[in-house]
């Protein structure tokens, strides 16, 4: 909206004859209009914070705590949850702020946040009214999620130039091509993933949303050289024409993550909920299916990766052998079942999400 109002109007057909008008150019540049949509989104949260979760408190929308969980958990019973809608709804109105919204990669990035997170509303509202830990069971989730992949991937390749193309980091001449249908099945798989691994994450407070900021940090960070031709020619990375404007999407998504943890820090005043952490997760995974480094994603988000695979070798040993190999999973309440607090598990995590974020970008020049 800016960008039409400021640089596409008033700049472009008013500058010559006001010259004071001239200073407008700057909305033209997607590093100055990043800036401000982070600084947007972090206050729209900072400011409706309060209001979001005096509501929550009102509506009765506490979290239930698993039984079988860590016995300090129960004390978090009753902390107003879904406080996830306050990160969707700054990104949203950040974005559309800030960003050009003649990019159709601006609207698919949109959708495959709003998307995922409107699975995470529906799992924790029936978890709020049934009352219990558990909403929307596996199937009905990953349904949801299935159709979402298939309409971000649908967009993909009819609105965009979007190609078929595999890019594998490391390897600058292998570029497999998957067919449409291929890639399509590809794409879904890659929202289902991240989503489910960033809710898996959930679990202390501050930390999938501490690992969230460094992850899109990193994220944008791609975004941005990809969608400059100059420089990902010089990186030998995927050009994608008009995927800039995605920058200042990832922008508002590091300030709403940054205004969120205000709240979430610990002790939680709120927690964002399957509607925060999947719609996170939707967000984080359509940008890398954007950008075609999905398979970097992994090194990106290694500790979102990690948490995924201590439930699945938890549950895979367990079937196979009816033992554990963590205290329990996600692996997280496996340190705090060894005796570690709440902030040094979530502080430690964080120091690996940076070296995760900084192994990333190194692939850059490693091809």
């Amino acid at each position: 909206m800016f960008y039409y109002i400021f640089y596409e109007v008033l700049f472009r057909k008013y500058a010559t004859q006001f010259p004071l008008l001239k200073a407008l150019n700057v909305f033209q540049y997607v590093t100055f209009r990043t800036a401000y949509a982070a600084i947007t989104a972090l206050a729209l949260s900072l400011i409706f914070g309060p209001l979001v979760i005096r509501k929550l408190r009102e509506f009765k929308f506490g979290q239930e705590i698993r039984e079988e969980g860590p016995a300090s958990h129960q004390a978090k019973r009753g902390t107003p949850t879904m406080g996830g809608v306050m990160i969707i709804g700054s990104v949203v109105i950040s974005t559309l702020l800030w960003a050009n919204l003649k990019s159709p990669a601006v609207w698919i990035a949109l959708l495959g946040m709003v998307g995922c997170g409107a699975i995470g509303f529906a799992d924790d509202y029936i978890k709020i009214i049934k009352k219990r830990s558990l909403g929307l069971t596996g199937r009905q989730k990953i349904a949801g999620q299935l159709l979402v992949g298939a309409a971000v991937s649908a967009l993909l390749f009819t609105v965009t130039d979007f190609t078929s193309v595999l890019y594998v980091p490391f390897f600058k001449n292998l570029q497999p091509n998957l067919t449409v249908w291929g890639y399509s099945a590809f794409i879904i798989f890659v929202l289902i993933a991240t989503s489910n691994t960033v809710n898996l994450t959930d679990g202390l407070d501050g930390l999938a949303i501490s690992v969230t900021v460094v992850a899109a940090s990193a994220l944008t960070g791609f975004v941005y050289v990809t969608g400059h031709a100059q420089f990902a020619n010089y990186l030998g990375i995927p050009h994608t024409p008009g995927v800039w404007e995605v920058t200042t999407f990832g922008g508002a998504l590091i300030g709403a993550s940054l205004g969120f943890l205000w709240f979430n820090a610990p002790q939680a005043e709120v927690f964002m909920g399957d509607v925060g952490s999947l719609g996170i997760g939707g967000a984080l995974g359509t940008m890398a299916v954007l950008i075609k480094q999905e398979l970097v994603l992994p090194i990106l988000g290694g500790v979102f990766v990690l948490e995924g695979l201590s439930v699945m070798i938890q549950v895979g040993f367990f079937k196979l052998r009816k033992k554990r190999v963590f205290k329990m999973a996600p692996i997280h309440h496996h340190f705090e079942l060894l005796g570690w607090k709440e902030p040094k598990i979530v502080f430690r995590f964080l120091i690996v999400a940076i070296l995760f974020a900084l192994l990333s970008l190194s692939t850059l020049k490693l091809r």
